[in-house]
This record gives C-alpha cells, structure tokens and sequence, in this order.
C-alpha cells in the first residue's frame, strides 16, 4: 500500500506502541529510528516492546529492504511481523531537504536515536550526531556501522556476516579443513543491536545524573569479537590460535554432538565435574567415572577423544528418545538441535510465552516469538505485527503541527 493510502487509514488500525503501555518500563520514551534491515531496527524493536514510543522512518515508496526479504505472505516478509512490531511508520525521504527537517523537529522531542547508516551518510545530510545533539543537549543517539565511526576501516560498508569473520567467529564454525559456515541467522547485527540497547540504556542512566545525552558507537565487527571469551589471551600468553572444532567446544569435556540409533544426534554437556561422574555412571562407564584422571576438566580435556568416543559408542546403539531419557533421569544436561516445528510445539515455550500469536491486519494470525527479557512488574508485550508503509505518516505530522494543506503539496513532492 502507498504511503499516502495507508497514512490515511492510520486512525483506524495503529501499531503503535504509544497507547495503552504506561505500566511499561520505557513508557514516554521517543525513539527515532533512521536505520533499515537488521541491525538499528533490531535495536529499536527491543525498545519499543516496552513501552517506548518508536518512530521508523522509512524511505516513501519502497519503505525498509526487509518488507521484502526472506519468506513473503501478501507481499511482505513475515520477518517484518517481528522486526517492525509495535512501531509506527513514517514514510519521509530523508535526501529532501524538507525531509530533513521534520527528522530535526522529531529529535527536537526525542530521548534517542538509532541509525545504522555508513558512518559519514547522517553528516551528508545534515542530521550527525554534532548536529542533532546540539538541537537536543539531552539526545541520545546509537550508531550502529560494520566497523564503527572512527579507525582507518570506518568507511568500509560492512554487514553482519563481514563482521562475524572479523570479529573470528567464522573461523571457528566448521569443522577441521572444511570451509568456514554461517550460524543461520544475523547473528552479527543481532547481537550489535543488543549492545546499542545496553549501551542507550546506559546513557539514559548517565542522563539522570549529568542532564546530558551522548552517543553510542557499536561496530559490527566489534560485537561478534566481545564475545570470543578467551580467544585473545590464549593466543597472547600461550601463543595458542584457537582451530575449529566441529560441534566439540575444545577444552571443555565432554560437550559435543552424538550420534543416535535413528541418524539423529544428542547434544551433551557433561563438563560438570560431578555431571561427568553421573554421566559415565548412566551410559555404564564407571570405569571411566572413577578414573582419577577425569576427576576434572583439565584431566578429561587432555583425553577428549577417549571419552567423547565412550559416550558415542554407547548413544550409537539407542534412539534419541531414550537417550533424552536415561540422561535426564541421570541429570545429565542434553537436548537435540529443534527445528521451527520442535519449538512450537515444545510444551516448556508454551509455559514461557515464548510463542505468541498476533493478529494481521487481513484478519489472519501469525505466530511470533515472545518478549525478552521478562520482567516481573512491567513486562514488555506485542501491541501487533509491522506497520504498513506511511501508516502513521499523518499521525506523526499532525503531532508535530504540520497542517494537512502542507502534508498533502509534500506527499505530491514524494517528501512522504
């Protein structure tokens, strides 16, 4: 639908997460999203399913990228459902002049900005962090790019999967002499988003004691590279370059992949040092139980071989089912890779509202995952799935005073 069509039907089906929320966390808060696909969105979405009032802008016409990535219902992604829940939509082309100057009256009132644009593009246009925060002392603005504002790759484009290889997670997901994989999903900008969060939330703290705002510089690569646990000192007292290793996490045993009776695997977690000793003892190893060599994990990671090979020949000769079985009897941590049906049929997502369902705007429902984290006084909630492109283009513009005669010469300019 058309910026100006759907503006038009705003009143009558609104998204927005700014009615309705003030027992949320973020209630009041005014967040402007100026980002697209994954990374800011993502980010913003978090914000705003508790409580803030979010603001995507989105390009006249077209709108977000994502509308039309991945699997489509209608024409629009499903992943839109989930990205772009509980905001509102403000189709404005941001190259404008007039464009522009709305997203200056918008940061006038707002208390954050996420962008995800390359560093330098919001400098173009006149709507950089030295000019935003100068119109609004208190702004605070995440800025989300594959390699950050400053060092001599900033202006490199940069999109998640670069960064998983930059931050060295892609080295390590494979196997030994096998080309690195992916994990399956965004991994990278995901977790970018949730360091922007953590970090907004951080200055809205700062912002209660010193009156100021600031701004938040998250490099993709950066992200990933925070949480390579002990990659680098490794390397730098023990001159160790950690290798990939396949499903087994190296150094820590036994935690792999298992094969079953049925071609399916087991994952299996018996790194406790009393776990182990449980382990051993259900799958009828008290040999290796008792054996003094394995009574910790240094021990047991000097013979990884022996006893993953222990474990493997013993889930071999059962289904997966009854391994689960023996093992959780036992206490023993496993559980088997689930696919999207396993999740959404798992009783312990139910219990959790892990596994939401909306309603869309034809009258159809989707199931979506729930909100995290939980809270226990104000918890965040899904008020309904994406906005339409411009749904709430009127609605923004009369909340900043523009007149409907002004509103309908821009949207003949393509302004909005």
């Amino acid at each position: 639908m058309s910026a100006s069509a759907s503006s038009d039907n705003s009143a009558s089906s609104d998204n927005s997460a700014s009615g309705g929320n003030s027992a949320q966390a973020l209630a009041g808060l005014k967040v402007i999203e100026l980002g697209q696909l994954i990374a800011g969105p993502f980010a913003s979405k978090l914000l705003g399913e508790f409580g803030a009032d979010v603001i995507k802008i989105e390009p006249p016409g077209t709108g977000d990228p994502l509308r039309k990535w991945r699997v489509l219902k209608d024409g629009t992604s499903l992943w839109w459902h989930v990205q772009t829940r509980n905001k509102r939509s403000l189709a404005l082309d941001l190259r404008s002049a007039e464009g522009q100057s709305i997203v200056r009256r918008l940061v006038e009132e707002a208390d954050i900005v996420i962008e995800n644009f390359r560093p330098g593009t919001l400098e173009k246009w006149g709507l950089g962090w030295e000019a935003l925060s100068e119109l609004n002392p208190r702004l605070i603005m995440v800025r989300i790019s594959g390699y950050g504002q400053t060092g001599p790759y900033r202006d490199r484009p940069g999109f998640g999967v670069i960064g998983e290889a930059m931050g060295g997670l892609r080295y390590l997901s494979s196997h030994p002499d096998q080309p690195s994989v992916r994990v399956g999903v965004s991994i990278g900008d995901s977790l970018s988003a949730l360091y922007g969060v953590i970090g907004a939330l951080l200055a809205l703290q700062e912002r209660h004691r010193s009156g100021r705002g600031q701004y938040i510089d998250v490099a993709l690569y950066e992200s990933v590279f925070a949480m390579m646990e002990s990659l680098i000192p490794e390397y730098d007292a023990a001159n160790v370059i950690r290798e990939p290793s396949g499903s087994a996490l190296p150094g820590i045993t036994p935690s792999n992949a298992y094969p079953c009776a049925g071609g399916e695997y087991v994952l299996i977690a018996g790194n406790g040092d009393s776990i182990f000793k449980r382990l051993m003892t259900a799958i009828g190893r008290q040999d290796l139980a008792d054996d003094p060599r394995f009574a910790h994990n240094d021990g047991r990671s000097q013979h990884a071989a022996l006893i993953d090979g222990a474990i493997a020949d013993w889930t071999r000769q059962h289904q997966r089912d009854y391994v689960l079985d023996v093992l959780e009897s036992a206490h023993v941590p496993v559980g088997y890779p689930y696919t999207a049906k396993d999740i959404v049929a798992d009783p312990h997502y139910l219990a959790r509202e892990m596994i939401e369902t909306i309603g869309l705007a034809d009258g159809a429902s989707l199931k979506v995952p729930g909100v995290l984290p939980k809270l226990s006084r104000t918890p965040g909630r899904i008020t309904g799935g994406g906005p339409e492109l411009g749904q709430h283009t009127r609605d923004v513009l009369d909340e900043l005073g523009i007149d409907r005669e002004t509103q309908a010469k821009m949207r003949e300019r393509g302004v909005i």
